[in-house]
């Protein structure tokens, strides 16, 4: 982890549109072209996943099958009746292509495929990492939040839980504390629910909470509208949520996570850090396929998120880059 803290907020000129970014973006405006940066992206990987011993199709096939025989579980649409909130309203900026799929978030291929993607993208972010880099990037989290935050929260919600990787690692993390994941999508909190009676994963470096810790609790819901009750918790931890957002949605979810906080809280979001020099040198190229998957970067990259926290009630956020392309922001209720 490289613990290097700054409060100061990076320049405009740092994220004014460049030449290569106004090609890219060009680029993805032409349909056919950014459907096939969307198809290598996948296919890069699938072939990355493979590489480090993850391998994806026979590991979603798995959760698929719910390692029986059949093709598809038939158990899976109980699950997800089970978690889904048929009242619920999909913000617009959520009904649209991520990560290379068509339908977003919103279907099975991509809830089944979050975990193997999710070692396969961490892989690289150091040379060493390997499978183990999607838990040493969260285990770098972890130690920034470990510093940041002297009394172990009781009660915690996560934002943009996913499938509850970052849920379950923050279960391991406070054994006793009791935690609320919260997604959009029924068919993420479906994988996640089925973790939780399984009790563990078949991937590797996959954390998995204490014997007598308490049951995350599942919640289909806005990050931005959760419904939960005001001051209820003492952490609010968003993990790789807020550069998949417009920023009329990230300013929304910080006044609603200072409205869950109670006094004294904490706020901990963990995301790539737009002052990498990573991204500053990323090939065109990779850029291109980058953005193809990611439809709200531009704006997270320009967003002043520690003014934003600031303006949503709390204090003067820390910012710690946990990893070379990653940072942890954390800010006490105000």
């Amino acid at each position: 982890m490289t613990a290097v803290q700054t409060g100061s907020a990076p320049s405009a000129d740092k994220f004014a549109p460049t030449l290569t970014t106004r090609l890219v973006n060009g680029i993805l405006g032409i349909k056919p072209l950014a459907s096939l940066a969307k198809r290598r992206a996948r296919s890069m990987m699938i072939q990355r996943a493979n590489a480090i011993g993850v391998y994806w199709l026979e590991e979603v096939q798995k959760l698929r099958s719910r390692n029986s025989t059949s093709d598809f579980a038939p158990e899976w649409a109980a699950e997800l009746e089970r978690v889904t909130n048929p009242d619920l309203t999909y913000p617009s900026y959520y009904t649209c292509s991520f990560h290379a799929y068509e339908e977003g978030n919103l279907g099975w291929e991509p809830a089944m495929e979050v975990e193997v993607a999710a070692h396969a993208v961490h892989a690289r972010i150091w040379p060493d990492g390997g499978a183990a880099g999607d838990a040493r990037l969260r285990q770098s989290f972890h130690e920034v939040l470990k510093q940041a935050i002297a009394t172990p929260p009781q009660d915690i919600v996560d934002l943009g839980c996913s499938v509850g990787m970052s849920t379950f690692a923050l279960q391991a993390l406070y054994p006793q504390a009791r935690i609320t994941g919260v997604d959009l999508s029924p068919y993420f909190l479906a994988i996640a629910q089925y973790r939780t009676q399984t009790g563990t994963t078949e991937l590797p470096y996959h954390p998995t909470p204490q014997p007598g810790s308490p049951t995350p609790t599942w919640l289909h819901a806005a990050a931005e509208n959760t419904g939960l009750p005001s001051e209820s918790v003492d952490l609010v931890s968003a993990h790789l949520l807020f550069h998949e957002l417009p920023q009329s949605a990230a300013i929304a979810i910080l006044q609603e996570a200072r409205r869950l906080l109670r006094p004294g809280g904490h706020l901990a979001v963990m995301d790539m850090n737009p002052q990498s020099e990573v991204y500053a040198q990323m090939p065109p190229y990779i850029l291109t396929l980058l953005k193809s998957t990611e439809p709200y970067l531009d704006e997270y990259f320009s967003l002043d998120i520690e003014q934003a926290i600031y303006d949503a009630g709390f204090e003067r956020p820390t910012i710690t880059r946990n990893t070379p392309r990653h940072r942890t922001v954390i800010a006490r209720v105000r």
